[in-house]
């Protein structure tokens, strides 16, 4: 297990702009090469091998990572270097000779343009990027590290390292019935996920500071994300609605008068408790996933469990629980934690946060699901 230092842990979903791999530094070196070695042939080869040839090659290769101007440069160059080394030996107008520089000049003309292009495209994918982070951060917002009397901590890791958000989905709220939390996990991925997303949050959003009682909450959701998803784009006359769409969630309130957290488990992982130096996953009333509710014989009631000062939470969706090792076995989360904050009155949920992010990637070695982990403690004494 790891015993490293657990810093604070970055800010949940906040993982930097999505970019493209780093070019190879051999191919930013090429054309260089290619007149150093050409230049190298013609100095040390007998006349009859015309090795200034190689040169034509020069526009193409510079125009992968240089500039313009620089490619422009570079053609100018190898044109002066061909004719250089027909002179030389007295081929400057052999009609071999002729079409290489015919051919250079042609081939340089269009690098040059290739690597306005390559500017451009350049360009609008960092703005594409930057436009999609802020809206892809509008969607998931930074845990707060304090809301009312409540401490949190936590992180997000999409499973396409390309984007910044997948199929989870978690927020905080402080509303006048306390602090509220949401965390769920979207059946499938891709932008479909992400557009269901953005309807649980949505709802959840709008309807938190509103609606009185947590599991009424959930029912708000749940005829939300029905109703959104049979409206939706993909339920056009060329495209069958989704039905088996669900969405796992637990809904949490802290109130602010009284020592106790809330819960209405729709089908997702029971939260885990660290109290008093215990680790224990607190019991719930498993209801079905939003989204399946009409499968239900009865609505979902919400369960209540004290919650003293010092006591953390930790909130996670499957991608968590569902990490494999390289033995195939599951991440077990609960025993982990035993064993690292086991018999400690106090633990910061930024340093629990901290320790299951390091932990899980030591122990799965990569991970193929989407992760979120929320940590949360009543900072006050009520």
């Amino acid at each position: 297990m790891s015993t490293k230092p657990t810093p604070d842990p970055p800010v949940a979903g906040r993982l930097g702009t999505p970019s493209t791999p780093p070019t190879a530094r051999w191919v930013w070196w090429a054309p260089f090469a290619v007149i150093l070695v050409d230049v190298a042939f013609e100095l040390a080869l007998p006349t009859k091998f015309a090795s200034g040839f190689l040169l034509i090659a020069v526009p193409v290769l510079a125009a992968f990572t240089r500039p313009a101007r620089t490619v422009a440069g570079l053609v100018v160059l190898a044109l002066a270097l061909e004719v250089l080394f027909a002179w030389r030996y007295d081929h400057f107008d052999e009609l071999h000779h002729v079409g290489l520089y015919i051919a250079t000049a042609i081939i340089g003309a269009i690098s040059v343009e290739l690597a306005r292009q390559r500017r451009r495209d350049a360009r609008s994918l960092v703005q594409a990027h930057s436009v999609a982070e802020a809206l892809q951060l509008m969607l998931l917002r930074p845990v707060p590290p304090r809301l009312g009397p409540v401490r949190a901590a936590g992180y997000y890791q999409a499973a396409d390292r390309r984007a910044l958000v997948g199929g989870d989905l978690y927020d905080l709220v402080e509303t006048p019935f306390g602090v509220r939390v949401v965390i769920g996990d979207v059946r499938g991925k891709g932008l479909p996920a992400i557009q269901h997303v953005g309807t649980v949050l949505g709802s959840f959003r709008d309807a938190a500071h509103g609606i009185a009682d947590l599991a009424e909450l959930a029912d708000h959701m749940e005829r939300r994300l029905v109703r959104d998803t049979a409206a939706g784009p993909h339920a056009a006359a060329d495209c069958a609605p989704d039905t088996e769409l669900f969405v796992t969630a637990l809904l949490l309130e802290l109130p602010p008068d009284s020592r106790e957290v809330r819960v209405v488990d729709r089908g997702h992982p029971a939260p885990i408790l660290l109290s008093r130096g215990r680790v224990t996953r607190l019991a719930t009333r498993p209801g079905v996933p939003l989204g399946l509710g009409a499968l239900a014989d009865a609505a979902t009631g919400a369960t209540a469990h004290p919650l003293e000062p010092g006591d953390v939470l930790v909130l996670h969706t499957d991608g968590v629980s569902e990490a494999r090792g390289p033995q195939g076995a599951f991440y077990p989360i609960e025993e982990r934690l035993s064993v690292r904050f086991g018999g400690r009155d106090r633990v910061d949920p930024g340093v629990l946060a901290a320790f299951v992010r390091d932990d899980l990637a030591d122990y799965a070695e990569g991970t193929c699901d989407d992760v979120a982990v929320i940590a949360l403690t009543r900072a006050d004494p009520v």
